[in-house]
């Protein structure tokens, strides 16, 4: 499995994060936000999820069938098996046991998804489908929101056809039931891929927004928590 790796400069890292990448691949947007998180002190690991069926592949946003036949290939066993081996190489390369992970739209099903696998300190979902159950993915995984064993941070877009006001009520409603730590946010004006400046539905103000809230997120449970190891 290749993946995408940005160090920050200068001093150790903070934390380490994975960066789980939307259907479209470890493309410009993934790597660009990876380099942004070790800018900000985190050893940061984008993984190429569709590793098996398309190495290297990059979609275009304006042609998702392209990209259908890879997320149809993806099966959890899998994805988590690369989840260990991204969190692993994270652990033997300077972040130590404190370990975050942000994922976007594809990305945010899969960081909800590590959230219940993985020893993170907390994850990050932006807009992720699929968490409850949709067209996609008739089944969901809300039947794991009792293995969520990390803190979470949901956002998602009130303008979002992909992901509708029932589907994150859906999902709040199965972690507030199972008493798990998590912060939602939901930018009324978004759509789905509001984050993503390469997609015509980038709304910069929320994304503005979404950055701080995150960064705070992480501080106060990953990068906090590696401090406090150190100390």
């Amino acid at each position: 499995m290749r993946a995408y790796v940005a160090m920050p400069a200068g001093a150790s890292a903070s934390a380490g994060i994975v960066v789980f990448q939307e259907a479209f691949g470890v493309n410009a947007h993934i790597r660009d936000l990876a380099e942004r998180f070790a800018r900000e002190g985190y050893l940061a690991i984008a993984p190429e999820l569709f590793h098996r069926t398309g190495p290297g592949f990059e979609g275009r946003y304006d042609d998702f069938a392209a990209v259908r036949q890879h997320m149809q290939e993806l099966r959890e066993p899998a994805m988590e098996t690369d989840f260990r081996a991204a969190h692993d190489w994270l652990c033997a390369n300077g972040a130590g046991s404190s370990v975050a992970a942000v994922g976007f739209c594809m990305g945010g099903r899969a960081a909800f998804l590590a959230a219940t696998s993985l020893p993170l300190q907390c994850a990050v979902s932006f807009y992720g489908g699929g968490i409850a159950p949709n067209a996609f993915y008739p089944t969901g995984m809300l039947a794991r929101a009792k293995d969520v064993h990390a803190p979470l941070l949901l956002f998602w877009g009130g303008r979002d056809k992909h992901i509708g006001p029932e589907q994150m009520r859906a999902v709040t409603e199965a972690l507030r039931a199972e008493g798990k730590d998590f912060a939602n946010v939901e930018f009324s004006e978004a759509d789905h891929g509001f984050f993503c400046d390469a997609r015509p539905s980038y709304h910069p103000q929320s994304a503005a927004q979404a950055w701080p809230l995150t960064l705070a997120f992480l501080a106060q449970h990953a990068a906090a928590r590696r401090q406090e190891a150190a100390s």
